[in-house]
């Protein structure tokens, strides 16, 4: 995605946690430029002083809401009136909606109808029509894992990898689109069909930073580096082994 993408961050302060926030902010800016930061719930209590402490070292605007009825949430109805009065203004190219509420979905396919880039962002408990509404969807849980005992933790072996049919399929139907008469796919190209048919698709939710590592992992695909114009940069390419 382009740097220069300007980006809407709507977040849902009773349905995220504020040990994600540096995480957060750190994979939104690889989408695009942050150029709203909204975070909407009710001040005034104390169930949100994590998220107060947050707001000024990040410079996000918090937005009053206050809960008017038992078991209502206004927060959600105060985020979707922002949301399309920002979607009308034009000046966006995406909007990140961070919140694990399935109330937002019909939000989302919403600003996707109208032709903008939707990144969600949520807890793994997050409903499959919020995933499957956004262009793209990325688990919270894997951004507050920042150093590499958590990760190593969370990594999964080959052997559990190539058990996983879902995911060995969606690489082995990726890579046979995207694959020349040789059976060789670039890695990009993959990994873009695999986000378009499911959107929480991410190496790191099987303990791996990059798609490279993961497919490595799994033993079923060569991979190799070819270098590509003066030789400076390299391209990574895969193949099924079914087909060597």
């Amino acid at each position: 995605m382009k740097k220069d993408f300007s980006l809407a961050v709507l977040i849902d302060a009773d349905n995220a946690q504020p040990a994600i926030i540096d995480g957060l902010l750190a994979e939104i800016s690889k989408y695009g430029t942050a150029s709203v930061k909204r975070i909407y719930g009710d001040w005034t209590g104390p169930k949100l002083k994590g998220w107060k402490d947050a707001l000024l070292q990040h410079s996000i605007q918090p937005v009053q809401q206050f809960g008017y009825t038992r078991g209502k949430n206004a927060t959600d109805s105060a985020l979707i009136i922002d949301a399309m009065d920002l979607l009308y203004t034009g000046n966006f190219s995406g909007f990140c909606l961070v919140s694990s509420d399935s109330d937002f979905t019909r939000l989302a396919s919403r600003l996707r109808e109208s032709g903008l880039t939707v990144y969600g962002f949520g807890e793994r408990k997050t409903p499959a029509a919020l995933v499957v509404a956004c262009d793209k969807f990325i688990y919270t849980e894997v951004l507050s894992e920042t150093n590499e005992e958590e990760q190593e933790l969370r990594k999964r072996s080959s052997k559990d990898l190539k058990s996983d049919t879902k995911l060995v399929t969606a690489l082995r139907n990726a890579v046979e689109a995207s694959s020349d008469e040789g059976g060789w796919a670039q890695l990009a190209p993959v990994g873009s069909n695999i986000a378009k048919q499911s959107p929480d698709f991410d190496a790191r939710n099987f303990g791996y930073r990059k798609l490279r590592d993961l497919v490595d992992a799994t033993g079923l695909f060569e991979v190799q580096e070819r270098g590509v114009g003066d030789g400076n940069s390299k391209v990574i390419f895969v193949r099924d082994k079914r087909r060597s």
